[in-house]
């Protein structure tokens, strides 16, 4: 019988109470499954008590999605067995299959060093790996900020990175899935197997029971999005689970798709002399025709990441400030916005051609040969990553500091994204609305998807208000003008009201009529993506 903790939960579990958030939740009591078989029996005592269960991984989310609302808190992470690899000969390519626990740091790490504890593997698993031991260096592009995140939690919630400009998110590096239903019946999900029929589904599990009925009808922006349920027509189901945030069932099994290893990755940081030319640079990178500009670089980058003055500012103050941000390289005054480019290449020469070509537009559009700063070996790549992570961790030592006089207050970021056409558009949206509020912010992320985190920074309670309120707004012109009010973070608990925005009262109750086919008590993970229906009925 897997052990359920029910006393001291707030005393000695604390931590399990809430994510990144920091949104406190409640538990009556808390699991820490280390199987299938676990997850399974606690599942179905769970249901027979009528208490819901909230799923959890490494509560690195920032939305309270592993924040339990009462019942049960269930933590994954001890669920962190290599479980196998499989290999396919042509074209060559390698997968990992792993419980849901496993950290992506420690994945990247025994993927690199092509190590893994074998106990229990199958013969084929291990011919698998004796191949992959003998093949070129691959390695699992999702990259998250937060290298501690679970991959069970990534599936979760479809996440994406800096890298996803060019990799895309989660769902993308995903070939199988196992998913425990609320009553402890399963499921196996392999691409390209369980199919939608226009809406219509149906998904044969494990019991010999099915689920049948129909997907919401809305349609998906067509751009960088994790919001709500991923449907549409004739749809490959797995993609169904994938950024569910655990309302479906737990996931307990995940395939991953390994990439071959770029052999040159090369960067530049490019400090630009205002936004405008910021963002004609990036156009240009990304392909399209910008007046004025014959360069194009050959490669697609990897990523592409801006931070606008304000995000410049705060660093400088950091670093003549705080010991801490003292291994930053100097910030002139003169550098209005910087644009960081990743380069991964089949070698050193495609590798610094393509640099060299985004340098020359660089150049035309004003920014210095002199001021960019260019890394060629993992060192240097390394420290101009410390430079793009070093701008969250300002904010919230500011934000701490804040916190000492008014307590709660609590930064608030943006995770919009929007269609390519509507970049300068969204830019301008930010821009004026804090100036016209008189708020502080610092404006960063991945410009590449037209995904930027505006991040306001309120001095006190009323800043706090208004600036919720120009949030508001921002969203629901996102959503008129075609984007997404989540990209990369998910819904949660905390932008429910803006999944309604994207989609109506129609669209929600579609979604939780799907929920009721899957878990008809509505006990997992109770609201994350729409309201907990009690709230609702009060």
């Amino acid at each position: 019988m897997p052990k359920i903790i029910r006393e001291n939960i707030e005393r000695d579990y604390a931590d399990y109470l809430h994510d990144e958030s920091r949104k406190a939740g409640a538990a009556d009591s808390i699991s820490f499954p280390e199987s299938e078989d676990d997850v399974r029996e606690t599942l179905r005592r769970m249901k027979s008590e009528g208490e819901p269960t909230t799923f959890q991984g490494a509560r690195t989310g920032i939305v309270a999605g592993a924040a339990p609302g009462g019942g049960h808190a269930m933590n994954l992470s001890r669920m962190a067995r290599v479980l196998g690899m499989r290999h396919e000969a042509k074209p060559q390519a390698f997968f990992l299959t792993v419980q849901p626990g496993v950290a992506l740091a420690e994945a990247r790490e025994r993927i690199a060093r092509r190590d893994f504890d074998t106990q229990g593997w199958s013969a084929d698993s291990l011919a698998a790996l004796e191949a992959f031991r003998k093949a070129e260096p691959h390695f699992f592009a999702p990259d998250p900020t937060e290298t501690s995140a679970t991959i069970g939690g990534m599936a979760a919630c479809n996440s994406s990175g800096a890298r996803s400009f060019r990799f895309g998110p989660m769902a993308r590096h995903v070939e199988a899935l196992r998913v425990v239903f609320a009553d402890g019946d399963a499921v196996s999900l392999r691409r390209g197997v369980q199919c939608a029929e226009g809406r219509r589904f149906r998904l044969e599990l494990e019991s010999g029971a099915a689920i049948e009925g129909f997907l919401p009808g809305y349609a998906s922006p067509h751009v960088k999005n994790a919001a709500g349920y991923c449907v549409a027509d004739d749809m490959d189901l797995l993609d169904l689970f994938l950024g569910s945030e655990g309302t479906l069932g737990a996931i307990v099994e995940i395939e991953i798709r390994l990439l071959p290893a770029p052999k040159a990755m090369w960067a530049l940081m490019a400090f630009m002399p205002g936004e405008a030319e910021a963002l004609k640079l990036t156009r240009l990178a990304r392909g399209e025709a910008v007046e004025g500009l014959a360069c194009r670089p050959s490669v697609r980058p990897a990523a592409i990441e801006l931070f606008n003055h304000d995000a410049l500012n705060l660093l400088r103050e950091q670093k003549a400030t705080n010991p801490a941000f003292g291994h930053l390289p100097e910030i002139a005054p003169d550098w209005r916005t910087a644009v960081y480019f990743e380069f991964h290449a089949d070698s050193a020469g495609e590798a610094e051609s393509a640099v060299m070509q985004l340098a020359e537009a660089m150049a035309e559009l004003g920014g210095s040969d002199e001021a960019a700063w260019l890394a060629s070996d993992e060192r240097e790549l390394e420290r101009l990553k410390d430079f793009r992570h070093a701008v969250p961790e300002a904010v919230n030592l500011l934000i701490g500091r804040r916190r000492q006089k008014h307590p709660g207050l609590t930064k608030l970021g943006t995770d919009m994204a929007f269609p390519d056409s509507e970049l300068e558009n969204a830019m301008k949206m930010y821009n004026e609305g804090l100036a016209e509020a008189g708020l502080e912010s610092v404006i960063f992320g991945h410009v590449g998807d037209n995904h930027l985190h505006v991040n306001i920074l309120p001095r006190d309670q009323k800043d706090y208000d208004r600036g919720k309120a120009l949030y508001l707004s921002w969203a629901q012109e996102a959503v008129r003008r075609g984007g997404s009010v989540s990209a990369e973070h998910g819904i949660g608990k905390l932008k429910t009201a803006f999944l309604k925005l994207m989609y109506g009262e129609e669209g929600i109750e579609q979604m939780r009529a799907l929920k009721r086919l899957f878990d008809p008590e509505m006990l997992l993970n109770r609201g994350n993506l729409f309201e907990d229906e009690r709230e609702r009925a009060r």
